[in-house]
């Protein structure tokens, strides 16, 4: 096996909105995934944590600063030709916005198109479509990236994760967030 066929590692960032209930969603322009949605993220440089690549990769994307950085859980994604034939581990992370900038920008033209909240359960419901389209060999409809779709398949329990914003059984005005919750989730599955 040559290094340029070992599997690269790659980090996704779930950023939660106020009411924790949407996430943080762009349209892939460049390289594997073309024209699938996709969480902020990139490859893990040498000697970065999972929470240093998530900051660098969100800030360099969107213009956001993100904080309180949490593992969440890791899927095992191998692209097919179409996408280059490319193997990856992706390393899920959650994460919320800390700068005073609240409005993701789109900071690389050539790699996303635009950048928009995304409410949790809209994302869980593609991904559970595009997974049920190609098993079956039907057309997919929403184009998610492949990591999102392994999410969907490997963690089915992560469905109602981010599911308790406005309207869903929680308000806006809910102090906190999820991340105790995703911690704890985390840590009885790792």
């Amino acid at each position: 096996m040559t290094e340029d066929n070992r599997p690269k590692v790659g980090v996704g960032v779930i950023i939660t909105d106020s009411t924790n209930s949407c996430i943080l969603m762009g349209e892939r322009l460049s390289s594997h995934g073309t024209g699938s949605l996709h969480c902020p993220g990139g490859h893990l440089e040498h000697g970065e944590s999972f929470a240093e690549t998530a900051m660098r990769e969100v800030l360099e994307e969107t213009g956001l600063e993100v904080g309180n950085v949490k593992f969440l859980t890791a899927t095992n994604d191998v692209f097919g030709e179409e996408d280059g034939a490319k193997h990856y581990v992706t390393v899920f992370v959650t994460a919320v916005i800390v700068g005073t900038e609240k409005v993701a920008k789109v900071m690389e033209p050539t790699k996303c198109k635009s950048w928009n909240w995304i409410p949790w359960s809209q994302m869980w419901s593609w991904a559970a479509a595009q997974a049920a389209a190609e098993s079956s060999g039907k057309p997919v409809v929403q184009k998610m990236f492949l990591p999102l779709v392994n999410l969907y398949r490997e963690h089915p329990e992560l469905e109602h994760l981010l599911s308790r914003g406005a309207g869903e059984g929680g308000s806006a005005e809910r102090k906190g967030s999820n991340t105790e919750e995703i911690s704890g989730w985390a840590s009885r599955h790792w």
